[in-house]
């Protein structure tokens, strides 16, 4: 018979386990990094100065997190809500104790609306074509919506230099994402109409932005 006491226990598995300590990751990478962005405001030249102060500066990090761990849909939109809002509260808490007191309330909100549409649109570069032809135009609109809104809105108190170089990231991806997961013209197209409505309706909401502060 076989000896009890070489029997393996039985392991107990917990399905949520290994997301949680995903997106712990995740959480604690955008603390850093928000508190990082603190220190960019102060540091950075000139030309690079807004990548403190964007949404592009959020969108980044948060991007690259989620694709280096989300493995799901659901996954990827709670990694990038909290992505966005870790980035937020990390940059609020490093400033206040630098003794220049944010407010993070606004764009935790914010946050809260864009992280899960950022975060699900980055893991659709790993699925289907046509998911990735979605996700690359939503993630793209953001870069260039943001880079057209700083060329236009606000270029008389910001470096361009910035804002070319979101709208010139936002280009490159759309390439990329078309040579490497797309299949057909129809899915390219697809993605450039989705980018080209993404970055209006980005700088129609950035537009609307004061009304929301505003509220808070």
């Amino acid at each position: 018979m076989t000896d009890a006491a070489s029997v393996p226990a039985p392991r107990i598995r917990l399905p949520l386990a290994q997301p949680a300590m995903r997106v712990a990751l995740v959480l604690l990478a955008a603390l850093a990094i928000g508190g990082a962005t603190s220190f960019g405001q102060t540091f950075l030249p000139p030309e690079a100065a807004s990548l403190a102060n964007s949404v592009s500066g959020w969108t980044l990090p948060t991007v690259l997190l989620v694709l280096a761990t989300s493995r799901s849909y659901a996954e990827g939109a709670v990694a990038g809500a909290v992505s966005f809002v870790a980035l937020t509260v990390g940059y609020a808490v490093i400033s206040t104790l630098r003794g220049f007191p944010f407010d993070p309330a606004t764009w935790a909100i914010i946050g809260l609306l864009a992280g899960p549409v950022v975060g699900a649109a980055t893991h659709s570069l790993r699925r289907s074509s046509t998911s990735a032809a979605v996700g690359g135009g939503v993630v793209a609109g953001i870069l260039v919506g943001e880079g057209a809104y700083g060329l236009t809105v606000i270029a008389d108190t910001t470096s361009p230099v910035f804002w070319w170089a979101m709208i010139a990231v936002g280009s490159a991806l759309l390439v990329a994402v078309a040579a490497l997961r797309l299949r057909g013209i129809r899915s390219t197209l697809v993605m450039a109409t989705i980018a080209a409505l993404t970055s209006g309706a980005f700088v129609v909401a950035y537009l609307g932005l004061p009304a929301l502060t505003a509220l808070f």
